[in-house]
């Protein structure tokens, strides 16, 4: 009995031991993403959920994207590319896929069609604008202002240049982009004018100088969170952002702060998945998911963007906790979108880099 009850445990023990050493551990995703707000509405919408019907995977948060495309292009230089999907605009997305740094794919056999039975091509439309691009939400970055520190609310986009009769100090984002065209247009260029304008020769020395009548009261912002932060410190008056970051700390925080739609500049933003990455067929299995109708409508639920799939639309509703109507805070509803400005992704992704040295030298100077 004595011998049998040991032989009965050294076969549980070898057989537990067996298990452990055969058990395959958890499979990592590094998703890459902007951080603040907007990851939180990612994780919510499609992380969690996943990773709950799918245990052998770990979805690790990296809040990189604003640097993507440096960061990218230095870990294909020395051929050690960590990761694994990449969050992005529409113009880094066609900078890196034009230089390799990005995975061509099969929009119709990678992506979930449409619950109509609809190819996902036919689905996001005119939003695919790269064969490596997946898109994922239209947002724009407009201006957020405290109520309580200016004796009148701003209207116009142009506020923003009126010192006098605005004062205080405001926060723009560290790049040429949507700067330009706001200088631009508070120049006195029409709307429709803007790129032929920006591109032409002495476009960025006019845009230069509208930004240097604000520029010793601007405190420059490299991630979306910034600038609600600094309202909420109350350290700007007014400073561009994400609308769906000002959603936040508007409707969730109950913070003073204002919405200035006026000249709102649209985007879209989706997903690259990176040349080089280790995880490629995982990573095509997870983007079916968070990329299908329903995952896109549940994203609105948690944040102010529109999802890019047309059969997502009709799904928006409530907002998941304050059960307002979210369809009212999007950028592209009729009262917000008034006055709007369209990102032009072919002329930045044309032109950016060098116009991001030459901002980057007024800035120095």
């Amino acid at each position: 009995m004595r011998l049998a009850a040991k032989t009965l445990l050294a076969l549980t023990t070898a057989g537990a031991l067996a298990a452990l050493a055969t058990a395959a551990p958890a499979q990592e995703l590094v998703v890459v993403s902007w951080g603040g707000a907007y990851s939180k509405s990612q994780q919510n919408a499609y992380h969690d959920p996943y990773m709950q019907a799918n245990p052998g995977v770990k979805i690790v948060n990296d809040d990189s994207a604003p640097e993507a495309v440096s960061k990218l292009r230095a870990m294909n230089e020395v051929k050690n590319v960590t990761w694994d999907l990449v969050d992005a605009v529409a113009s880094d997305a066609i900078r890196l896929c034009d230089e390799g740094l990005a995975e061509p794919i099969n929009h119709d056999e990678v992506l979930a069609p449409a619950p109509d039975g609809s190819p996902a091509s036919k689905d996001f439309g005119a939003f695919i604008v790269s064969e490596c691009f997946i898109p994922q939400i239209v947002y724009s970055t407009t201006f957020g202002y405290r109520k309580d520190k200016l004796a009148t609310a701003p209207t116009s986009v142009c506020d923003v240049f009126d010192l006098k009769k605005f004062p205080g100090k405001r926060s723009l984002e560290k790049k040429p982009i949507n700067n330009f065209e706001w200088a631009l247009l508070c120049d006195g260029v029409a709307p429709d004018k803007i790129y032929d304008v920006m591109g032409a020769d002495g476009g960025v020395d006019r845009a230069l100088k509208k930004l240097d009548t604000i520029k010793d009261q601007v405190i420059w912002w490299t991630k979306g969170a910034q600038t609600p932060q600094l309202l909420a410190d109350g350290e700007v008056v007014i400073g561009s952002t994400y609308n769906g970051r000002l959603f936040s700390v508007i409707e969730e925080e109950k913070q003073p702060i204002g919405m200035l739609w006026d000249w709102q500049v649209f985007d879209i933003d989706g997903w690259i998945i990176p040349a080089g990455t280790k995880n490629l067929e995982a990573v095509k299995k997870y983007l079916r998911y968070a990329t299908d109708t329903q995952r896109l409508a549940d994203q609105a639920k948690y944040i102010s963007y529109g999802p890019t799939r047309a059969s997502s639309a009709p799904l928006v509703g409530k907002h998941a906790t304050l059960g307002i109507d979210m369809k009212a805070h999007m950028p592209t509803d009729p009262k917000n979108a008034k006055t709007t400005l369209l990102y032009n992704y072919e002329f930045w992704a044309d032109n950016q880099d060098d116009f991001t040295e030459r901002f980057e030298a007024w800035l120095a100077k």
